[in-house]
């Protein structure tokens, strides 16, 4: 197996099929000929799967303000580096600044992976994109229209786009969007609605993925805790 081969820290499955294997077949002839990227069974398949597709969007919502950030392109480094290694991360972004210089069928790819990956982890490429597009802390309105574009042709609920949104634009209202209520909301419809998305937004609803995509999803878990305790403390609930 070539060098790049196991560039995502896991075999392929699905995603080296289809528009997400044509964007990774172009980023990998361009750093080397005659590598060769093995499938397998099980947790690494979808992990891989998962990675292929976030480089890929990630992609579509750097490009889409025109210009890349050096921010972005640190915001993503570290994501990895937390969750992978250095070794893998520096085939990561490599692979990473190949699929920028192609243009992403992002409807294509989108569907694809609405076929194949289940809703929570669907959730999960929506948070770490709206991340992308904050870290330079100039969030460009083209790219959170892409992030919504996405979203629509993954088949996200407009009430969880909305919340995952609220969790890196903050206003006054935003601890209510994260719980997908209104700030007129009962203490018991509070209450409600936050067991509601603990269990939607559980990190072991992507256990599948691996340990490593499971860590990262403990941030929005800890995310939806936070707006949950404020809520609690402005209105003095126990």
């Amino acid at each position: 197996m070539g060098k790049y081969g196991k560039w995502i820290g896991g075999a392929l499955g699905w995603a080296f099929g289809g528009p997400i294997g044509a964007m990774l077949g172009f980023a990998v002839g361009s750093m080397v000929d005659g590598v060769s990227v093995t499938t397998s069974d099980g947790v690494q398949t979808q992990r891989g799967d998962f990675v292929a597709s976030l480089l890929v969007l990630t992609a579509a919502v750097m490009k889409a303000d025109k210009k890349i950030m050096k921010s972005e392109l640190d915001y993503v480094k570290q994501f990895f580096l937390k969750q992978f290694g250095q070794a893998v991360t520096e085939q990561q972004m490599l692979m990473l600044k190949e699929i920028l210089n192609k243009d992403i069928p992002v409807r294509e790819v989108c569907l694809q992976i609405k076929q194949n990956m289940d809703y929570s982890a669907r959730l999960q490429l929506i948070h770490f994109l709206f991340g992308v597009a904050a870290a330079d802390a100039q969030v460009h309105a083209d790219e959170v229209a892409v992030i919504e574009e996405i979203a629509r042709y993954l088949n996200i609920q407009i009430n969880d786009i909305n919340s995952i949104k609220a969790m890196f634009f903050k206003d006054t209202e935003s601890m209510y969007r994260i719980l997908e209520i209104s700030s007129d909301a009962s203490d018991d419809e509070v209450k409600k609605a936050y067991r509601k998305m603990a269990l939607k937004y559980h990190p072991d609803k992507v256990s599948t993925l691996g340990d490593d995509i499971q860590n990262a999803a403990k941030e929005k878990f800890q995310q939806l805790n936070n707006a949950y305790e404020e809520i609690k403390k402005q209105r003095g609930m126990v």
